[in-house]
Formats: structure tokens, C-alpha cells, sequence
């Protein structure tokens, strides 16, 4: 670390187990210390809280958002939102980069839009650039509201995935068994994150394949109650979340297809990623209407899995890959490629530092961040404000409005 890195944080509204919270703890993670000085201001903490300051990440809970912009001093406050207004959270944010402008200090407010949905409150014209997580949601915006997303105040910047850490811990398509009759799904235990379509399959499944397993993380009630209604219990199991990479590669190692359903669809489809990056074929189907469809930017048919409308044609799917292994592996290397070519933790976030430089050093075509501590504030982190690198030491963490 010198003086001359670029000082980014990363805001959130928690540090829970969503993946918007993994996606900004990758990020922080992984961003170059040689260049970059990374911290995350949160409301709440949560299970990712400890894994960011496990990696040396500080991390301020619950402080006062002015006080910790002030004393910490940051040249990009990037902020990860859901896309609409949200004035009272945006409110310090702007007011330390109006601020630092007038001081002469350049200060760059960028957003990572989750869902890519349209702000049009005046606060948000602060916002130096929007990154949208899929094309999908990039093109989408740009259809319903008439405005071209495109550089440089708006760019498509992929969930990362640790594909390289999958790579090393999960066996090669071409030593999976894909012929074993077990599905796994994967998502938070909230029914907005479910679909008909992912109970609705399982019994032609289990008739055609009675040996066939599903292995279920964030089963929700009407979940269990399907199953025991239907006789299932068999055939289902129903575990417990899991936070880390060693645990999602173990759960991926156990099954051979990733059923994916969400009515709501998906504005990037984390866990779709890491099966694809894991050499898992997925089965998913499209959302209706004007819903989040970037599932089928990440799973194309016939390519790196299958997309099914309807309830039989999703078992058919299912059977299909587990009848036809050569088939499921030639999906599964497909995903696998693809993920490591877009998905690479490393190459998205070297993106989002050519995307951090391009705002902060423009009249050097993006710059270099060893010119940072002409742009930056020569407030010292830590000094007034305390970032916590350990929730253990008996210290009461900051409090105040937060976000």
C-alpha cells in the first residue's frame, strides 16, 4: 500500500448472504492492492461482513456515512443498489462528491444498478456511471427509457465469479459422471426467489428415474409441504445455506444439472454462473413479460444447458441431460469455458478498474492509479472514524445514521 492508490468504497445497505453482497466482497476483494485502498460501509453487518475482514478489508458497520466519506477519504464511492431512487442513501454520497469537486478534488460516484431499473429522481444525475450486471438489463433500460447505454457514463460489467478456485475444486467435465441421476438448486429460502417450475418437474422425474435425487439449498415451506404431499421425501433433501466457495463446490460436486427456476427471472444469475463455472449443464426458462430474463444470456440452449417453458418440458429436460451424459458433459465444458472467458473474477475486475480509472484520470485515456494522490484527499483512514477489522476485539462498533 502507498500513498498514491486509489481509496475506493464499496456501499451497501448489509452484509448479508444476497448475492449483491458477494458480488461487492469479491470486488473489494480481489481489486489490485498495489493500486487500490478498498474498504466497505454497510448498515448492517452479516455472515459477509467477517469473510471481508478475514481478507483484510476494513469495514464500517453502521457508522455515520458522512464521517466515514470524510476521515476515510475515498476517490470512488461505489455504491451497489437495486436502481431505483433511493434518496436518503444517495443523499451523503452526493454530498461528499459536491464537496470534494468544489475543494478540487476528484471524487467519481459509480453504481453498480442490480435489477436495471431507471432513477429519475434529481440525485441520481450525480451518479458519474452506471454499471449494469447483464446486456440484458443494459438493453432493456436503454428500450424503456430511451437512453443509449454506452460508455462512458454507462457500462455492462459481469458478476464476477471465482472460476479460477471452481476450476481447481470441482473435476473436469470430462471426468464428471453426469449419467448420475441427482439435480441440485441453489437460492436464498425466500419464495420470490422460487417458481411453480421447480417442484412441479420432480414427480414425472421421479416415475421415469426412481432412483433420481433432488438436493435442495433455501427450500422454502411450500417446498417441504410439496414434497411431503407428494411423497417425495425420498427423493429431496433439503439443506442448509452455505457461504463459501469450498462449500458451493462440494455441493456442485454432488449433483450433475443445476435446475434453476425464478418467476422473477434473473438480472445476471449468480448461481447459474458458478454451476456453469463448476461444469454443470443447467436447465432454467424464461420470465414473462417485461421480468429479468438475463438467464438466457448466461444458460443458451443446446449450449450450456436448456430452457424450458413449461413444467413437462423442464422434466423432459432433465431426463434428457441425465439420459444423455455426453451430451450433458458437451454443455458442462461449453458452460465452463464460458464462464471462465466473461465470468473470471479477475478479468471482470480489472474491468472495473479500467472503468474506476476512466473516470477519475479521462484526460489520460484512463490513467493510471499511481497518479491517484494528485486526484485524492489527504484525509488518513482510520484517524476520527474506525474501521473495523475485527468484530471480536470488544470494541462497540460506529453507529450513527449509517445509510
Amino acid at each position: 500500500m502507498t500513498a498514491n492508490t486509489v481509496r475506493v468504497l464499496h456501499v451497501a445497505g448489509s452484509l448479508g448472504t444476497g448475492g449483491t453482497e458477494k458480488v461487492m466482497q469479491l470486488f473489494a476483494a480481489h481489486l489490485d492492492r498495489t493500486r487500490f485502498q478498498t474498504a466497505v460501509l454497510a448498515a448492517e453487518d452479516g455472515p459477509r461482513g467477517a469473510l471481508l475482514r478475514e481478507a483484510g478489508i476494513p469495514t464500517f458497520v453502521g457508522a455515520d456515512a458522512g464521517r466515514v466519506l470524510e476521515r476515510f477519504g475515498p476517490q470512488v464511492v461505489h455504491v451497489h443498489r437495486a436502481g431505483w431512487a433511493e434518496p436518503e442513501a444517495l443523499r451523503p454520497l452526493r454530498l461528499y462528491r459536491r464537496n470534494a469537486l468544489r475543494a478540487g478534488r476528484r471524487v467519481v460516484l459509480v453504481e453498480t444498478n442490480v435489477f436495471g431499473r431507471h432513477d429519475p429522481s434529481p440525485g441520481a444525475a450525480d451518479i458519474d456511471a452506471t454499471l449494469f450486471v447483464s446486456h440484458f438489463c443494459a438493453r432493456r433500460y436503454a428500450a424503456e427509457h430511451g437512453i443509449a447505454t454506452v460508455p462512458p457514463r454507462y457500462h455492462v460489467v459481469y458478476n464476477p465469479v471465482d472460476t479460477d478456485f471452481f476450476a481447481d475444486h470441482t473435476p473436469a467435465p470430462e471426468e464428471r459422471d453426469y449419467a448420475r441421476p441427482v439435480i441440485g438448486r441453489i437460492s436464498r429460502p425466500d419464495p420470490g426467489k422460487w417458481s411453480p417450475l421447480a417442484l412441479d418437474f420432480l414427480p414425472p422425474v421421479v416415475r421415469a428415474l426412481p432412483q433420481c435425487r433432488y438436493r435442495i439449498i433455501g427450500g422454502i415451506e411450500q417446498a417441504r409441504r410439496f414434497v411431503t404431499e407428494n411423497n417425495l421425501a425420498d427423493h429431496v433433501e433439503f439443506l442448509p445455506p452455505v457461504l463459501t466457495e469450498a462449500g458451493l463446490a462440494a455441493f456442485f460436486n454432488s449433483v450433475s444439472l443445476l435446475a434453476h427456476a425464478n418467476d422473477a427471472g434473473e438480472s445476471f444469475g449468480l448461481v447459474i454462473a458458478e454451476a456453469m463455472a463448476c461444469g454443470l449443464p443447467v436447465v432454467t426458462h424464461p420470465a414473462r413479460g417485461m421480468r429479468d430474463n438475463a438467464q438466457l444470456e448466461l444458460v443458451e440452449h443446446g449450449v450450456t444447458g436448456l430452457v424450458a417453458d413449461t413444467a413437462e418440458e423442464y422434466a423432459q429436460a432433465v431426463l434428457w441431460l441425465l439420459r444423455n451424459p455426453d451430451e450433458a458433459r458437451r454443455m458442462g465444458s461449453a458452460g465452463r469455458d464460458k464462464a471462465r472467458r466473461l465470468f473470471r473474477v479477475r478479468t471482470v475486475t480489472a474491468q472495473l478498474e479500467a472503468v474506476y480509472c476512466s473516470l477519475l484520470f479521462p484526460a489520460a485515456g484512463g490513467g493510471q492509479a499511481k497518479h491517484a494522490g494528485q486526484a485524492g484527499h489527504a484525509g488518513q483512514a482510520g484517524q476520527g472514524v474506525r474501521a473495523s477489522d475485527s468484530r471480536e476485539d470488544g470494541a462497540e462498533p460506529l453507529r450513527g445514521s449509517g445509510l
